[in-house]
């Protein structure tokens, strides 16, 4: 059974930086997923803030661009996030999604981020 589990969250000022990780098991072959993060604040939709496909290529939200990165490591079947420049608007629950396509998605329990001074 695939599972995600995410960490590195927490509280950090305007202008800090985090990186959350996530550290994938129960899957055959980590490569062929590709993955994303999402981030969920109160009262809002789900939106995507970074995604990575299979062979690498990325996708930001205009929000995340310029200051965060996703990166992913096939050998330790990880996948993460660094954030720079954090803002109160970036506060919210991040989560960790693989998609196996077509249609097949797993996604992780979530990591808070509150970004406040």
């Amino acid at each position: 059974q695939v599972q995600l589990v995410e960490s590195g969250g927490g509280w950090v000022q305007p202008g800090g930086s985090l990186r959350l990780s996530c550290a994938a098991s129960g899957m055959s072959s980590f490569s062929t997923y590709s993955v994303g993060w999402y981030r969920q604040a109160p009262g809002k939709q789900r939106e995507l803030v970074a995604y990575m496909s299979r062979s690498g290529n990325t996708a930001y939200a205009d929000s995340a661009k310029g200051r965060f990165t996703i990166s992913r490591d096939n050998t330790r079947n990880t996948v993460l996030l660094q954030m720079n420049s954090l803002k109160p608007e970036d506060t919210a629950v991040y989560y960790c999604k693989l998609n196996l396509p077509p249609s097949t998605d797993y996604w992780g329990q979530g990591t808070q981020v509150t970004v406040s001074s």
